[in-house]
């Protein structure tokens, strides 16, 4: 389950706050921000934002929590109503790319750096390996895909998307995290289709 702070009652500023602080972190990262930086750059009280978290790193988990939990709405609502595997899966892959496509190197940096902030990330690592392990069975059982160990593809993508999620595959290879799924879309793809399949 993602995790999450208890919510609150958010009123419209609160909501358009936690909109402009999620397009700040996207762009700039959080862990070098104070609570005083991020009320001069909102324009807003420190008591506006403590409305909106109880600290400055339960403020950044809100935001990450916000931005992956919408992330991963809008994927599954690019795959929806696909009944072919192989454009779910190119579809997924996009879709993840496309949403880490808007996150700079440092927004990606600071939350694999911050314990609460990377079991956010870690939690939406682990749901898109479990989606995408259905894929890959769907895939086999319509005749599509090769009849592969689906456990384990699916448990060797996970352990790329820990590497991508850790930092550990953007030190070994200078590419964003969009890019690593862009082209892990592409390994699994050409790896699991069955001759003839390829559209």
């Amino acid at each position: 389950m993602l995790f999450m702070t208890t919510p609150r009652p958010l009123t419209a500023r609160h909501q358009a706050l936690l909109e402009q602080l999620e397009e700040l972190f996207l762009a700039e990262g959080f862990a070098s921000f104070t609570l005083d930086d991020l009320a001069a750059r909102l324009r807003c009280s420190k008591s506006t934002l403590y409305a909106l978290a109880d600290s400055k790193e339960q403020l950044a988990v809100t935001v990450v929590s916000r931005f992956f939990h919408n992330a991963a709405s809008r994927i599954e609502r690019r795959v929806a109503g696909e009944d072919d595997p192989r454009k779910v899966i190119g579809r997924y892959f996009e879709g993840i790319s496309e949403e880490l496509g808007v996150a700079s190197e440092q927004f990606i940096t600071d939350v694999a750096g911050t314990a609460a902030t990377r079991t956010i990330y870690e939690s939406r690592a682990r749901e898109a390996a479990r989606r995408i392990r259905e894929f890959l069975a769907e895939g086999a059982r319509i005749g599509v895909f090769r009849d592969v160990h689906t456990e384990l593809v699916a448990q060797m993508v996970s352990l790329v998307i820990e590497s991508i999620q850790t930092g550990e595959l953007r030190s070994r290879v200078r590419v964003t995290d969009a890019e690593a799924f862009a082209g892990l879309r592409d390994l699994l793809l050409e790896g699991v289709m069955r001759d003839g399949s390829r559209r």
